[in-house]
């Protein structure tokens, strides 16, 4: 039986958890004739040794990077090396459930889309800081740009592996490249669902997502809306700055107290506003046509 699906997994100082995760996947994937494509990440502990003990199964590929790159830059190694119809992403640190992989295989079939994510929405947080701060994110994203899903964040996607090889590229090496693959998809017009998945307690270790990691994921985000849709970033500051100026400056006007140098100001800071975000949006379309 062909092989049509690739399991992908970032591995960064997760040895206290490969051993109580590692054997399982492989099993699961042996049983449903998937490859599996662990990246170490430049890992300081024994994640190196420890993985290197299963590339005895066929199913396995085990990819090392000398220094650490990042979750994004890990996830990307293993996107280029796919060579199967679909992959998929999930975490190292054994909360994600790889029962769920077929459902998701399915649904993707059944609703011919080219990404499923796995949805955690109802699901409780184990840190009530982190779901504020998806929750935020989320908002953010939702201003910027209508997306049909709500998890964004999720870690588990599964989709096409040409389309994760052609916009991998544009994604960051951070946390936020779950986030951004999925902008991607969405602003090139592809079809992107989402499913119920199960969630496990983390098994050891800790998370290294962070606050910083937070703002630098809504950086990235608005770095991929002014790359595919500049317009709704600038036309919204140039329309409120041309107004405020108008409605600060016709008073002032009609006592004839003359021009009001701020009134002037706000309303040419608009329409330079306007022309960068139509030149961005110019751009916009050659990068795309990159694409």
């Amino acid at each position: 039986m062909d092989q049509k699906l690739t399991v992908i997994i970032p591995a960064y100082n997760e040895g206290k958890n490969i051993p109580l995760v590692m054997p399982h996947i492989i099993s699961f994937c042996e049983q449903q004739n998937y490859k599996l494509i662990v990246v170490n990440d430049g890992s300081k502990d024994d994640s190196k040794e420890l993985l290197s003990v299963y590339e005895k199964h066929e199913c396995f590929k085990l990819i090392s990077h000398k220094i650490n790159r990042g979750y994004g830059g890990a996830l990307k190694t293993g996107v280029l090396n796919c060579e199967t119809e679909y992959l998929i992403t999930i975490d190292a640190d054994g909360q994600h459930v790889v029962e769920n992989i077929p459902v998701l295989m399915a649904k993707l079939i059944e609703k011919d889309a080219e990404m499923v994510v796995g949805s955690r929405k109802g699901l409780k947080s184990e840190s009530l800081l982190r779901d504020i701060g998806k929750r935020i994110i989320r908002l953010i994203i939702k201003r910027l740009m209508p997306i049909p899903i709500y998890d964004i964040n999720s870690g588990m996607k599964l989709y096409k592996t040409d389309l994760g090889k052609k916009y991998c590229k544009i994604c960051p090496n951070s946390m936020a490249f779950s986030d951004v693959i999925c902008l991607a998809f969405i602003n090139q017009f592809h079809k992107v669902i989402e499913e119920p998945i199960e969630i496990r307690s983390r098994n050891d270790g800790e998370s290294t997502i962070t606050v910083k990691t937070a703002f630098h994921t809504v950086y990235e985000i608005f770095n991929i809306v002014v790359l595919f849709n500049p317009i709704r970033i600038f036309m919204p500051i140039a329309l409120v700055s041309i107004i405020a100026g108008v409605v600060w400056g016709i008073p002032i006007l009609l006592r004839d107290k003359g021009v009001s140098t701020g009134a002037s100001l706000s309303i040419l800071f608009g329409v330079f506003t306007f022309f960068f975000g139509a030149m961005a949006e110019q751009l916009s379309q050659i990068r795309k046509k990159d694409l």
